[in-house]
């Protein structure tokens, strides 16, 4: 995902973390609900921890956890027990924290007393705030420490930090209690069978009479919170679904929540809307993610993938900047919102150490012209388009082999640059590290999709000249690729050339991504196939990262042997494509079992371990979770299964449904289709579409590829 050379992996967050999220904003606790220094908790706003400490007592004693329940992204029930300092095995006291993340948190704090007596309690929050940069919480390495002073009121206190010329406060009101210096108190007397309960608000940036945001409520009052009515419009604008099998349909509900929750405003366009990348450490404008996450989410809601592009756009590169690796055309990497401590990439706020943003970029501009937008809203986005593909040729190829490369420009950059961006992420057969410059073959899948996408585009507009010169260009990079990129000694594509143009041989699920654009030849399609399914690759659970039988492989790493269930939607895809279904559906089943494991909820990557040898997935220590692309992965499975794809500007929408048996009968409605909206039956395996608009027919089989339409118009005749 992001950030992860040798010395910049995130520390373990700890047993049973809860993680809330909602757009930029997220906490990160113990599960019965406190907030403690040993690990990489906090309440973040603005990539900034705002709480660094956040721990309830009652009577001085400690909270004993008992449930955390996440009832939506943004909002979890924490139950837990007081410890009896007689040591007695039940406590009559029961704590109840309702936490709600805004810009803050708001938590809801109820005592039930189970005695037959009344009971005093004394109950004590101590709280803290150091104003840590994400990336010195993420890394373990405060390096800043801020003077503070504390201010108190009457159920207020106030945390000012300043350091140098920076200032940033947090105000926590608490009405009730007495407030001290890192504390608020509370003395209450409790009858039998009662309750007490209280709420607390914690507001960044809030000076001592600030009162409550608009963004809180207090539940007793019967508001709704403006994080229900956004969940509400969420849910009232995308498809509802059953499904006969009920285990998949609550996972497809959950991705549909998580993409809900992970939608971010650009802040220069607050009517547009993009996707974060992930939770905890992700939760801001990515180019790869956001990309990725929006293109498999496009039949639940293709506006995220147009604004994710026109914010891209507009952030586009125009200068050589060495240390932030900007360059005229490109597409950022990852954008920081307030990070001052110079330990984000390229020690900027915006960051472009990403090889395959920009070729990505132009394929999902593909993608969303093709369902439906006003062509002037395409239009706009070509001038962007264009750039990025005189990126390729300018900088992404700076060697002029025809393949696209990178190698960092300085030492804070990421050292590699693909999505397996791990400093030990590429590597050969026998384990030894590739040296840069690296051309990785799903990039040059990328591009070659990026000139297919912009040669049809040109071609419906009639500029005959540009898209039959892009469809050469792809022509040639597909015949060059096949050639250089195969190992027909060992029956699959090398993940990528080196820096000397040798093959990296190493068997990884790079590949896969080729199939999905149709960059592989189809008398070598078996053969990936094959190579994908066997079980040094083939988990039980998933495609493994890296095969078993490679020297650098590892179940329990980042990028070399583990499981990503993103990767695994893309090489379903790839292999739906070229009619490998039965592979495919095992693929998806096997993901899918996966989720029950977790609530319903893929994580952004687990262990590789066999499933023969470990009965259920392993879960990898520091993953993101809830993740933008981890959560489109069911929509992309399912999708993919149903082959479910649209083209408006040539009046078609098709599918051709392969679902398992196992999967039941499907059931959707309200789907997205050319301004309208469409329900789907899929019964016993016979689909059935009502309510398409004026000019849509709806074909039985898979929507006509770019390359097949490139070839119809006799456009891709190499050069």
């Amino acid at each position: 995902m992001a950030g992860w050379n040798a010395d910049t992996a995130a520390g373990p967050l700890g047993p049973g973390t809860v993680t809330l999220v909602e757009g930029t904003s997220f906490c990160i606790s113990s599960p019965n609900g406190d907030i403690v220094p040993e690990h990489p908790h906090g309440v973040f706003f603005q990539d900034t921890r705002i709480l660094s400490g956040w721990q309830l007592t009652v009577n001085g004693q400690p909270l004993e956890p008992l449930a955390a329940e996440t009832k939506e992204p943004y909002r979890a029930l924490l139950v837990s027990r007081v410890a009896r300092s007689e040591s007695y095995a039940d406590s009559p006291l029961i704590v109840e924290r309702l936490r709600e993340v805004g810009a803050g948190i708001q938590e809801q704090i109820t005592l039930r007393n189970y005695s037959m007596e009344p009971l005093e309690c004394t109950v004590t929050m101590a709280a803290a705030a150091d104003f840590a940069d994400l990336f010195e919480v993420k890394e373990a390495r405060i390096r800043r420490q801020w003077q503070q002073n504390q201010e108190t009121a009457p159920g207020l206190l106030t945390i000012v930090g300043t350091w140098e010329d920076v200032r940033k406060s947090v105000s926590i009101q608490a009405p009730g209690s007495d407030a001290m210096q890192s504390a608020l108190t509370y003395k209450v007397t409790i009858a039998p069978h009662s309750l007490w309960t209280t709420v607390l608000s914690v507001i960044p940036g809030g000076g001592a009479a600030s009162p409550p945001p608009p963004s809180f409520f207090h539940a007793q009052d019967g508001e709704t919170s403006p994080r229900d009515r956004r969940r509400q419009e969420w849910v009232a604008k995308i498809p509802a679904l059953q499904m006969g099998n009920h285990s998949i349909e609550r996972t497809l509900r959950r991705s549909y929540d998580d993409l809900g929750a992970l939608r971010i405003e650009d802040p220069n366009h607050p009517e547009r809307v993009v996707v974060a990348a992930g939770a905890p450490w992700f939760m801001t404008l990515f180019g790869r993610d956001s990309l990725w996450a929006s293109e498999m989410s496009m039949p639940v809601d293709p506006s995220l993938a147009l604004g994710t592009l026109q914010t891209l756009a507009e952030r586009q590169g125009t200068v050589v900047d060495p240390i932030t690796e900007e360059e005229p055309g490109k597409i950022l990497h990852e954008v920081r919102l307030d990070v001052s401590s110079g330990l984000s990439l390229g020690g900027k706020h915006v960051y472009y150490g990403s090889v395959d943003a920009t070729p990505l970029f132009v394929a999902v501009l593909g993608s969303v012209s093709r369902w439906g937008f006003a062509a002037d809203t395409i239009a706009a986005l070509l001038p962007h388009a264009d750039r990025a593909l005189d990126w390729i040729r300018d900088y992404g190829d700076k060697d002029g082999d025809g393949f696209v490369e990178y190698e960092r420009l300085n030492p804070q950059g990421l050292i590699n640059q693909g999505w397996k961006d791990s400093w030990d992420g590429i590597n050969f057969a026998d384990g030894t590290l590739a040296e840069p410059p690296i051309a990785l073959c799903e990039v040059q899948a990328y591009v070659y999709d990026a000139y297919m996408a912009r040669a049809w585009i040109a071609h419906d507009a009639g500029d005959e000249a540009l898209a039959a010169r892009l469809a050469a260009q792809a022509a040639d990079l597909k015949k060059r690729f096949n050639e250089q990129f195969w190992l027909p000694e060992r029956g699959y594509y090398a993940v990528a050339l080196d820096g000397r143009k040798r093959p990296v041989d190493a068997c990884t699920s790079n590949m896969g991504h080729c199939l999905w654009v149709g960059l592989v030849d189809e008398d070598k399609a078996p053969l990936v196939a094959e190579r994908l399914m066997s079980p040094e690759m083939f988990s039980g659970w998933g495609v493994r990262t890296l095969a078993s039988d490679m020297g650098a492989y590892n179940p329990a790493s980042y990028h070399n042997g583990s499981v990503w269930p993103h990767d695994n939607a893309v090489i379903v895809a790839g292999l739906m494509r070229y009619g490998f279904v039965e592979q495919a559906q095992r693929i998806s089943t096997a993901l899918l079992e996966a989720a029950e494991y977790s609530g319903g909820r893929l994580p952004e990557l687990f262990c590789g371990f066999s499933r023969e040898q470990l009965a259920a997935p392993v879960p990898y220590p520091t993953a993101c979770s809830p993740q933008a692309w981890a959560a489109t992965t069911p929509i992309q499975l399912i999708t993919s299964l149903m082959r479910y794809d649209a083209h408006v500007s040539r009046g078609g929408f098709w599918m051709d449904p392969a679902l398992p048996e196992s999967f039941g009968d499907l059931h959707i409605s309200n789907a997205p289709m050319a301004g309208s909206r469409i329900t789907i039956d899929i019964a016993h395996s016979v689909p059935s579409v009502q309510g398409l608009p004026e000019g849509m027919v709806y074909h039985r089989g898979h929507r006509p590829w770019l390359t097949e339409l490139v070839e119809q118009a006799g456009l891709n005749r190499p050069s």
